[in-house]
């Protein structure tokens, strides 16, 4: 594949790929996710059958900033597999063992360096440009919580490598912003038809509007969509 463009999970592939780290911004699991299930449930029929079967499992935010940004975009258009193993090249060239990736390890490096863990050039050049926007304090991690969820979008697609569909999965698994409706996800439109249109394909206009009964809790409802595909809960 010679041109890289920001994206989604790989077709093989309808949800998010799983990021493994140890430190958070945010750790753990969402204090409104209760209040959510609540709500959904009285709102929505599909909803009220489909949140009970999951029992305690719950939404978790594991990685670090960089390290949920890097794995992003490592992910791109490659299997869950395929990234895991760039991942695991990844962090022996770096050395990093069981902690988060950080922003100065990989400046040390150049693009034919980071190619020599599996990385495409493209990607190398993104992971490179992460990097240095973390270093150089253009993304500004400590006014996040005061940022509304566009307000960061905006400052995430401005990375390169980074588009509205990886700044939203952020949104959802790292910041837990309950109300995000990544409209660009293939497992979310997947979800929706084969459990609200019987299997018939769903166009992002209907998505949209479905959603929209969902609010303030639309991260939730999509959340439940991704089960409703694959039971294991993913942590980005």
């Amino acid at each position: 594949m010679t041109v890289e463009v920001e994206a989604g999970p790989a077709p093989d592939s309808d949800l998010p790929a799983p990021v493994s780290a140890t430190q958070s911004v945010r750790c753990g699991t969402p204090a409104y996710w209760d209040e959510a299930c609540r709500h959904l449930s009285r709102r929505d029929r599909v909803m009220k059958k489909l949140i009970p079967r999951f029992g305690q499992a719950r939404l978790e935010s594991r990685g670090d900033a960089f390290s949920t940004l890097a794995r992003s975009i490592i992910g791109q258009q490659i299997s869950v597999k395929a990234a895991q193993s760039v991942w695991d090249r990844l962090g022996l060239l770096l050395c990093v063992q069981d902690e988060p990736l950080v922003p100065s390890r990989v400046l040390a490096h150049d693009v034919p360096s980071l190619r020599s863990a599996g990385l495409s050039q493209r990607k190398a050049e993104y992971l490179l440009d992460l990097a240095r926007h973390f270093e150089d304090g253009r993304v500004h991690l400590d006014l996040w919580n005061g940022m509304d969820d566009e307000g960061i979008i905006e400052e995430l697609i401005a990375i390169r490598g980074i588009g509205r569909w990886t700044a939203e999965m952020f949104l959802i698994f790292h910041l837990l912003r309950p109300n995000v409706l990544p409209l660009d996800d293939l497992g979310l439109l997947k979800g929706i038809s084969q459990c609200y249109f019987s299997g018939e394909p769903v166009s992002r206009a209907e998505a949209r509007e479905l959603g929209e009964g969902w609010a303030p809790f639309r991260s939730v409802a999509t959340w439940y969509l991704w089960r409703s595909l694959d039971p294991v809960p993913v942590a980005y």
